[in-house]
């Protein structure tokens, strides 16, 4: 197994310029937003609960979007990947910081989110069946169970590519392996994958196992969180598809999310030389594929239930059709899927900077509004309303999570600079870097 090594810019004390921008972008919004959130947890408390919901889930989505193609990343031996794999990584290393702001939802979820908390099971005939699913214990220790994978799968991951990226090429393995990675590792090499001595290659090679298992728990714990925190609003309801319902949409918006951070990265400076036309060209590609498959997904779910017309399945679809929630409906079907389905089609269009980022941010803000068709009938049946408290904990969430992805950003070289696949994917000759005419302004 072969290495390759580019020289990347080493941390220093202080940020640059655009660096030091977003700093006190992400603190301004950190105040700003906790004040209204302080304001409105203690006057409109359900609202908040609702409103905090709503954040948290979008900006999980981009957490666990960028844990699952980190491992993509790696069970392919993908180099198109390679210049974007450490901002992925240090995304979906804000899976401990979600854990602790998941606290005010644990506590508001017995008297302002989740109503079955608080009903008997006895009296209660949609819970007979789900006692053990809908109770307290399961839904705290569920939790901490998908956070805890999280982490883990999160916090090794990013690990052994600092790692790998602290070796030298013939640097002997002297890193320690923690319990279970002692246990994989002997399983890898009793599978005849021999562990090389070099700590370059046992990083890339713990990297791969931890994907390899990894990929099966995200399937499990992502299902698992989005039924109980999202689909648990509305216990009676029932989908068999709304775990790969809330993963195709965390994925799209990752993808977005990824495109515009690698177009401001490269402007900036931290990935000018590495990025090129064709890795932002394979974004878009993805992003076009997951348009298809979270369109696939969302009809599908809606056929099966219009089609088997049963009360505790359509009870969903019936509340979304009053007031502007209808036309709220229309907007998903249009802006979700027509929108950046047509925009795309044509192969330049996805390197085309002046309609790509404006895409990107559209597809954040259908996102938002997917995930508020999902949470927000049940406190505002007459219709969707942007409620201050939205704002106030998109801010807040925002700026918390912007402050930590940045402080590991700008501790770490930008991109992993002993990946075995670094030289393929930066010195393509049919992929000239992204020239300044091209950026957006």
């Amino acid at each position: 197994m072969s290495t390759s090594t580019l020289a990347a810019p080493a941390s220093s004390g202080e940020p640059p310029a655009p660096g030091r921008r977003f700093r006190r972008c992400c603190q301004g919004l950190t105040a700003a937003g906790a004040v209204v959130c302080l304001a409105g947890a203690f006057t409109q408390t359900r609202q908040f609960a609702h409103s905090y919901l709503l954040a948290f889930t979008g900006y999980l989505s981009v957490c666990v979007g960028s844990l699952c193609l980190v491992m993509i990343h790696h069970l392919c031996d993908a180099s198109w990947s390679v210049p974007i794999r450490r901002v992925m990584e240090h995304l979906a290393f804000l899976a401990p910081v979600l854990a602790v702001l998941f606290l005010p939802i644990a506590v508001l979820a017995p008297s302002h989110l989740y109503d079955w908390m608080q009903a008997d099971p006895q009296t209660a005939p949609a819970l007979r069946g789900q006692a053990l699913r809908l109770s307290l214990p399961w839904f705290h220790g569920t939790t901490l169970a998908v956070f805890a994978i999280w982490t883990w799968l999160a916090w090794r991951l990013r690990h052994w590519s600092l790692q790998q990226d602290g070796a030298s090429p013939n640097q002997p393995a002297g890193a320690t392996l923690r319990f279970p990675e002692t246990l994989l590792a002997g399983l890898s090499r009793a599978l005849g994958h021999p562990t090389e001595p070099g700590l370059v290659v046992l990083a890339t090679r713990m990297m791969r196992i931890h994907a390899s298992y990894g990929i099966c728990l995200m399937a499990l714990t992502l299902t698992l969180a989005a039924v109980l925190w999202i689909k648990a609003l509305e216990h009676p309801w029932h989908s068999a598809m709304y775990g790969v319902y809330y993963f195709a949409g965390s994925l799209w918006v990752t993808l977005a999310t990824l495109y515009v951070l690698a177009v401001v990265l490269e402007r900036a400076g931290p990935l000018r030389g590495v990025l090129r036309r064709r890795h932002l060209h394979d974004l878009a590609v993805l992003f076009f594929a997951f348009t298809l498959f979270h369109a696939y997904i969302a009809f599908s779910q809606y056929f099966l239930i219009w089609n088997a017309a049963l009360p505790q399945e359509t009870v969903f679809y019936v509340k979304r059709e009053a007031g502007s929630w209808w036309g709220m409906g229309l907007l998903l079907v249009f802006g979700h899927f027509l929108v950046p389905f047509l925009a795309w089609l044509r192969a330049d269009a996805k390197v085309w900077l002046p309609l790509a980022v404006p895409l990107c941010v559209w597809a954040w803000l259908m996102h938002y509004a997917d995930l508020a068709f999902n949470i927000m009938p049940l406190i505002h049946p007459g219709g969707f309303r942007l409620h201050y408290l939205d704002l106030g904990c998109l801010a807040w969430m925002g700026g918390v999570l912007g402050l930590v992805f940045h402080r590991h950003f700008a501790a770490h070289r930008p991109y992993p600079i002993r990946d075995p696949r670094l030289a393929e994917a930066v010195a393509a000759p049919s992929s000239p870097p992204l020239p300044a005419s091209t950026m957006p302004s």
